[in-house]
């Protein structure tokens, strides 16, 4: 295979994954335009490509070397790895996401008497994970049958082609609406980067880098907040114990005011209304709480 100088990312066509990687992508400074049959997206500002495929492809398209790194579910990431396709040892998840979270779980009819795994023995289960299914049952050491479906797989007890089922969850809202119940959690997912163990050794590799250094600084700020506020220097350490998880907060004097303070802090996640009232308690005042929009540490 002729050797390529930019790199190549594998990502689902449509589906929940599309918007929230491109978002992504974005916020990491990537653009891109797309082709007239919307399969391929080529990348303007940096060598990165985008190519739109089936999201079941994606792992198989990262092993063949057909593209360097890929944005897919942990569950269609473990199916390939656990289904022993070409390549899929090599293959690992350099980054989890943080949005397309769902579990792939066992279900029984409601009504079910359920105890625990090994009531599965006997039992026929319909899923599109047979691998992620077929490893738990002999992790359990339970003999049940597995049967493949590639979807409605939820209905399968209805139709009695089935016993019970596994397949993903997100709300449990699918399940209810047929009769069935959650019991247990075969694998926790959602979007991850994923791609070769070893990374290319050309100019691709130092993007490859490049994107995971942007990544971690666009994943790191998502969810914090930049907090301002005022604070006497008698009050410093009451106001600092309440701050929210994060980096030690940087001081500030304020200008004719030498017994008062600046403090700016970075913190990991929301800032309640309830925890600024007991920072204002504390002390503190002239308080602003700001979204982060880019970090590079």
């Amino acid at each position: 295979m002729k050797p390529r100088d930019r790199l190549r990312i594998a990502m689902q066509k449509s589906g929940r994954l599309t918007e929230p990687a491109l978002d992504l992508l974005n916020r990491c400074g990537l653009t891109f335009r797309q082709s007239r049959d919307k399969l391929f997206c080529f990348g303007e500002g940096e060598p990165v490509d985008l190519l739109l495929v089936r999201d079941d492809d994606i792992p198989g398209l990262i092993a063949q070397g057909v593209c360097d790194l890929g944005i897919v579910g942990r569950n269609v990431l473990n199916e390939f790895k656990n289904g022993a396709g070409n390549g899929a040892a090599s293959l690992t998840e350099w980054r989890p996401l943080g949005f397309g979270r769902c579990r792939l779980s066992v279900a029984v009819p409601q009504d079910m008497n359920y105890n625990g795994p090994e009531d599965l023995a006997g039992l026929r289960i319909a899923t599109s994970y047979p691998a992620l299914l077929g490893t738990w049952l002999r992790e359990k050491g339970v003999d049940a049958g597995v049967i493949t479906l590639a979807g409605s797989v939820e209905i399968a007890p209805k139709l009695g082609t089935a016993d019970v089922i596994c397949d993903l969850v997100q709300s449990g809202g699918t399940l209810v609406a047929n009769q069935l119940r959650e019991t247990d959690v075969l694998l926790e997912s959602e979007a991850v980067l994923a791609g070769p163990e070893t990374l290319p050794t050309d100019e691709r590799g130092d993007m490859v880098e490049l994107l995971l250094k942007r990544l971690d600084g666009v994943i790191q700020v998502r969810e914090s907040r930049l907090l301002l506020l005022q604070t006497s220097r008698t009050s410093l350490e009451a106001v600092t114990r309440l701050l929210p998880g994060g980096p030690q907060p940087t001081l500030l004097p304020v200008a004719g005011q030498p017994d008062q303070l600046m403090l700016q802090a970075l913190c990991a996640g929301e800032v309640s209304w309830r925890q600024l009232e007991e920072i204002k308690k504390a002390g503190a005042r002239e308080m602003f709480v700001l979204p982060v929009e880019k970090m590079l540490a």
